[in-house]
Formats: structure tokens, C-alpha cells, sequence
């Protein structure tokens, strides 16, 4: 097997530390430059008052202003290239989960029953890689520099470095109030945020019903209410944010005055120079900044923390194993075996303890009441919801010996929802496979009936069928789906409710593609509610509460059933009478 053909094995977190190691390392040294720079200023001061005004000396002003300009040259080169390494080690991280965070969303079926399943691991890469490239990164690298300036003020005198250490612990006192007092806000906002967005999505999902029963209104009063409580909770967090944003600022400037008293008393008692008061004042100054800065980005630092914390925890469900054989197509049979199966995240199992086979060339119906688990099966059998016991095994090899890469190769799957993607019939057929052979394309949509459909269009294969196939009606999205479901003849075909929307024609061409399947030897499910669907199936599995209640040839299943039950009496009626199957 190719290599290019395994699945790719993610490394968790701590390799993606190790693979950033070298940009941290970069940064770091940067920001030593820029900070050992940052003393420029504090020099040149004390250059100034101690030697250029008392001497009088215009050409040791100019020497030390031509040297001045280059450091604060190269420190603004440094400070640039400390940016740019940071953007990149935020386009890197981004690059490193935007995959698996697709695998997320593509896989939130089979991982976890939630609105927001994989979408929010998009959101926490744009947060992380936001945060990442502004300026906050900057400060966290220059508080390490705080110690050096300190030790700096108490070589110019110990009364100077005593006020700025002092200073130095108010502020991070204020640091330390921000991490502990706005963890809790900041995480309610997310969450919040979270919510409002959800339920602005499944309005805007939904808006068609809305509109037509007039219950906008109260969709907008219950969104309001949304709103108001995210609103209160931002609020919250940014005004105790900005509270001691602002309260840092105060205590860094009146610590600078305090400095300069501190550096007065001592020039008028003689144990300091005037130079030495004016550069202690930016030195503090500078030593402070990055605590100053570190509490104005506390929100977003508290943001990216959640949100790296949050793909860290999710790294190893979105990991696919790679497989170093690859199996063979299956050709022979699909095996359930005491298979127990429930939704993602839940203990409570829908299919309790089901066992059945199915031979190539068969097709087998599924019938019962709603809520009888018969959607909750074919998610099973087709790997998307993993089983709690039991399995499923084609050829009697269990599912999770393929890749999900390969299964879907041998699976055609066409759900409840049919759900198509902005982009062209021909691509929606195909799987959006951009290899793949016009006459697989065109073979799949003859099989499901639907190639003189397509072609009658003016742009035929090529038609746009816009976002979640708007222009097509439900019946044709349907048609499609179906040839979707029989492209490249997978060996097993679960089609849930494949006559819902179809008209007569549509119902003749369904029958049809089953019986072609059962031709190829391949094997077909269909759940259906109404006869015509089932029309030519083998056997029939009648399911309530998850169990099956009988399994076996049409003419058997009718004759054996008790009649008092509510699922035998409606498969009677489905039998006899044709139309719904009603519970």
C-alpha cells in the first residue's frame, strides 16, 4: 500500500511544543536584544545630565545622538522581527490543528451529540492563533526581563531600586487579582457566546418555518434575553479588565513620580546625580511596562488558555489510527452481533443486544414504530456511532479494521437529512473525489434513475446546486443523494427513508437501484415507513425498543407475529394495504 494513501498519525500536543520550540527560541532571543536595547534611553539620560550639560560639549551630544539612533533603530528591527515571529508561530499553530479541527466537524456525528460539535475547535484555533499574534505574547516574553531592571535601579542606589520593587509588587498583585477574579467571567462569556451564536445558526436554519407560523416574535424575545445575558456577562469581565488595566496605568505613572521624588531627595542629600534620577524614572518604567501590558491583554491571554486547553482535551478524539494493511473490498456478508448501540456522549443504549446476518445479494428492510432505534442502527452499521457492545463486521473483519477512509469506499450511506454542498451535481455525486472518472458519475446517476433529470438541466453535470442544494427540490436533493450513496458500487448500501420525498417516478427508479444492487451482489438496508420502499427486499427486521421482534422472509415475519402488538399490526397493514406504515 502507498503511503500516501495511510491515514496521517496527529502527534498530540507536546509535539506540536516540540515542533514550536525553534520559534520560541527565536522569540526569546529576539526579545532579549530588544530588551537589553531597552536600556538605551535610561543611558542616554544619564549620559546627558551627567557629562553633555555639565561639560558643555555639543560634539559628545552629537556622538551620543548618532548612537542613540542606531540602538533604537535596530531595537525597532528587533521589536518588528519579534512580531513577525509571532504571527507565524500563530499561522503555525493554526496550520498544525486545521485539519484535525475539519475531522472535528466532520466527524461530530460519530463523536458527540451537540450543536456546536468540531465548530468550536475552529473557533479555539482563530483564538489561540489571534491571540498569538498581537502584542500580548510580547509582554509574557519581556516579564522574565523585570528581575534585570530592578537589579539595575538598586546599582543606582538601594532606596531607588527599594521604590521600584515596591512598585513592582503592586502590580503584580494586580496580575494576580486578574487571573483569579476574571477566570470565571471570561469563561461564562465564552460559553455564552457560544450559545447566542448556536441559536442565531438553528434560527437562520430554521427561518422558513419561523416566517410561515409568525413566531419570530418570540424567537426575538427569547433571543434578546440570549443577548442581555451575554452583554451582562462581558460587561462584567471587561469592566473588571479595564479596572485594572487602568489602575496598573495609575500606579506605573505615579511610580515613575515616585522614582523621580525618591531620586530628588537623593541628588539634593548628594548620594545621587541628576542623570541617575532621570534614568531610574525610565528604567522603572520600562521594568513595569510588560506587567502593565500583561494585564491590559488579560482577556485575551484567559481566552486562549481556555481555548488551548479545550484542543488539548479533544486532541485524541479526533485522532483516525493509521493501518498498516489495507483489506480487501468486502464481497461476502454484514454480520451484527449482539451489537448495543447508543448515541455519542450517552450510557443509555437505543439497539439492545441485535444479531442478524445478511448475505451479498440480499436486501433487508427495517420496519417498527418511530423511536424504535431503526436510524440509530444504520448509524451504527455504517461506523458513525461506535457500539457500546457487540459489532459490526463486514466479511468478517469489524469496521475499525479500516480506516474511515476506506470503509466509505465500500459504503454508500443516504441519511433521513439529505444534505448536499454548495458545488456542482457531478461533485456531489462523486464524493467530491477531483479524480474522479466521468463514467463512475455517469454510471451512479443512471443507477439511481435520476441521469435524465440531470442532463435536462441547462448546465446538466455541471449545474451549481448552491448552499445545502437550494435549487434543487427536496425530491431531486433526495435522487442525488441516492446516486451519491451508489457511486463507485459500494458493497453496502443503508438507504433511511429513501422514498420520502419521491414521486412515482422516483419510487420506480429506487426499486430499481435496489434491485441492481442485489444484481451486483452487493447488500442494501432500507428503513421506510411505506411499502413501495420495501418492495423486492429478502427479509424484513421489524425493531421496537431496540430489539428485534422478527426477522426473516416477508411472507414468515407476517404469518409469525402476533397480531395484538402494535408493530406486528402496523407491518399488517403495511403488507396488506401498501402506504404508510403507521405505529
Amino acid at each position: 500500500m502507498s503511503k500516501s494513501n495511510l491515514p496521517i498519525r496527529r502527534r498530540p500536543i507536546p509535539g506540536l511544543l516540540s515542533m514550536l520550540r525553534g520559534g520560541a527560541l527565536g522569540i526569546g532571543v529576539t526579545s532579549c536584544l530588544v530588551n537589553i536595547l531597552g536600556l538605551t534611553g535610561s543611558l542616554f539620560m544619564l549620559q546627558v545630565y551627567d557629562r553633555v550639560i555639565p561639560s558643555r560639549s555639543l560634539p559628545t551630544l552629537i556622538g551620543l545622538i548618532a548612537i542613540v539612533v542606531t540602538l533604537f533603530a535596530f531595537q525597532w528591527l528587533l521589536d518588528l522581527t519579534r512580531s513577525l515571529l509571532l504571527g507565524q508561530v500563530g499561522r503555525t499553530v493554526d496550520e498544525r490543528f486545521a485539519g484535525r479541527a475539519f475531522s472535528e466537524v466532520a466527524l461530530a456525528a460519530s463523536r458527540k451529540q451537540t450543536q456546536d460539535a468540531g465548530v468550536q475547535s475552529i473557533r479555539d484555533i482563530d483564538t489561540v492563533r489571534g491571540f498569538l499574534s498581537g502584542s500580548g505574547p510580547g509582554a509574557l516574553f519581556d516579564l522574565p526581563w523585570m528581575p534585570f531592571y530592578l537589579a539595575l535601579c538598586f546599582l543606582f542606589h538601594p532606596w531607588i531600586g527599594v521604590t521600584a520593587a515596591t512598585g513592582a509588587l503592586v502590580l503584580a498583585g494586580l496580575a494576580c487579582m486578574a487571573e483569579l477574579k476574571s477566570r470565571k467571567p471570561i469563561a461564562e462569556t465564552a460559553t455564552l457566546l457560544a450559545e447566542r451564536m448556536d441559536f442565531a445558526d438553528a434560527v437562520r436554519r430554521n427561518s422558513e418555518a419561523v416566517v410561515a407560523m409568525g413566531f419570530a416574535a418570540r424567537l426575538s424575545t427569547r433571543w434578546a434575553g440570549l443577548n442581555q445575558r451575554h452583554l451582562d456577562s462581558h460587561l462584567q469581565s471587561s469592566t473588571l479588565i479595564n479596572t485594572l488595566s487602568t489602575l496598573s496605568r495609575s500606579a506605573r505613572m505615579f511610580l515613575q513620580s515616585a522614582v523621580l521624588a525618591v531620586g530628588a531627595v537623593l541628588v539634593i542629600r548628594q548620594e545621587a546625580t541628576g542623570g541617575i534620577m532621570i534614568a531610574s524614572s525610565i528604567l522603572v518604567s520600562r521594568a513595569l511596562a510588560p506587567i502593565e501590558l500583561a494585564i491590559a491583554h488579560w482577556r485575551g491571554f484567559a481566552a486562549a488558555r481556555h481555548a488551548w486547553s479545550r484542543l488539548n482535551q479533544e486532541a485524541p478524539d479526533a485522532d483516525d489510527a493509521g493501518h498498516d494493511v489495507e483489506l480487501p473490498a468486502p464481497k461476502g456478508s454484514l454480520t451484527v452481533t449482539n451489537l448495543h448501540l447508543g448515541a455519542p456522549g450517552s450510557k443509555t443504549p437505543i439497539i439492545r443486544g441485535l444479531s442478524f446476518d445478511v448475505h451479498a445479494g440480499e436486501a433487508i428492510g427495517i420496519v417498527g414504530p418511530s423511536a424504535s432505534g431503526k436510524s440509530s442502527l444504520a448509524r451504527g452499521i455504517v461506523g458513525l456511532w461506535p457500539a457500546f457492545a457487540g459489532d459490526v463486521r463486514l466479511d468478517k473483519a469489524s469496521l475499525g479494521q479500516w480506516s474511515r477512509a476506506a470503509l466509505g469506499r465500500h459504503i454508500g450511506y443516504l441519511p433521513q437529512d439529505v444534505a448536499l454542498f454548495d458545488g456542482t451535481i457531478a461533485e456531489n455525486i462523486a464524493r467530491f473525489d477531483p479524480d474522479a472518472p466521468s463514467d463512475l458519475i455517469i454510471a451512479a446517476a443512471r443507477a439511481a434513475g435520476v441521469y435524465d433529470m440531470i442532463v435536462g438541466l441547462p448546465l446538466g453535470f455541471d449545474t451549481q446546486i448552491g448552499k445545502r442544494g437550494a435549487v434543487l427540490s427536496a425530491g431531486q436533493r433526495q435522487r442525488i443523494g441516492l446516486a451519491r450513496a451508489l457511486y463507485a458500487d459500494p458493497f453496502l448500501v443503508v438507504l433511511d427513508e429513501p422514498n420520502s420525498n419521491l414521486d412515482a417516478e422516483g419510487e420506480v427508479a429506487l426499486s430499481q437501484a435496489i434491485e441492481n444492487v442485489r444484481s451486483r451482489k452487493g447488500v442494501v438496508l432500507v428503513i421506510a415507513h411505506r411499502k413501495n420502499a420495501l418492495a423486492g427486499v429478502d427479509k424484513v427486521l421489524v425493531l421496537e425498543g431496540g430489539r428485534a421482534k422478527a426477522f426473516g422472509p416477508p411472507h414468515a415475519v407476517l404469518n409469525t407475529a402476533p397480531k395484538s402488538t402494535a408493530v406486528s399490526g402496523s407491518f399488517v397493514r403495511l403488507l396488506r394495504a401498501g402506504g404508510e406504515l403507521s405505529s
